[in-house]
């Protein structure tokens, strides 16, 4: 039932999540969902949205000792995959909960809002083992994170997959100059505007 209801999610958002899509999903009995669920929708909602965040997060943090770009790689790669295999119709569940109606499941935003800290923090993390400061590794984070999932909103509305792949070129040329800058400094105002000697 939580493996429905997570599909539901990513599919149609919290909105889309009823007692009855996920029974017809799963096929279980209607008698089960009480059982398992005692508080019946709410409960099915916010157990799939942890699911769903713990397992893309799992993937995150079980990468995160490679550093920054390799991680970066391995979302790709998973939203890639995620993308094909569902034939476009999948999207971030974690996103889904975030920007729906906070007047009816604003446990879901809050519950959102943590599994995205989570996910910022292992980034941030991966970003200071390469050597990055703590401000510019959070700020990689954020930046990859709004970036990757606005790649797969556009990816499920064009139906193709390249969106996340120009996102992370440019995902990935970022990180690069900004490990440049870190390495070598950038020039002064004063040498970059002076001619060079002959």
């Amino acid at each position: 039932m939580l493996i429905s209801a997570v599909e539901v999610l990513r599919e149609r958002g919290a909105a889309g999540v009823t007692i009855d899509e996920v029974l017809t999903r799963s096929g279980a009995p209607r008698g089960s969902v009480y059982h398992h669920f005692p508080d019946g929708r709410n409960q099915i909602l916010a157990e799939a949205l942890q699911m769903a965040g713990n397992t893309i997060g799992t993937v995150i943090d079980r990468d995160s000792d490679g550093g920054g770009l390799p991680l970066v790689r391995t979302f790709v790669e998973f939203w890639e995959r995620l993308l094909a295999e569902s034939d476009f119709t999948a999207g971030c569940p974690v996103v889904a909960a975030a920007i729906g109606p906070i007047d009816d499941e604003p446990q879901l935003t809050e519950a959102a809002g943590e599994i995205f800290d989570r996910w910022r923090a292992a980034l941030a993390r991966a970003f200071t083992a390469d050597g990055f400061d703590r401000a510019d590794a959070a700020s990689l984070a954020v930046m990859c994170i709004a970036a990757l999932e606005g790649a797969v909103v556009l990816c499920r509305s064009s139906r193709t997959v390249e969106p996340l792949r120009e996102v992370a070129q440019q995902l990935e040329f970022l990180i690069k100059s900004r490990e440049f800058v870190r390495r070598n400094g950038l020039p002064t105002a004063r040498a970059s505007t002076e001619a060079p000697s002959i």
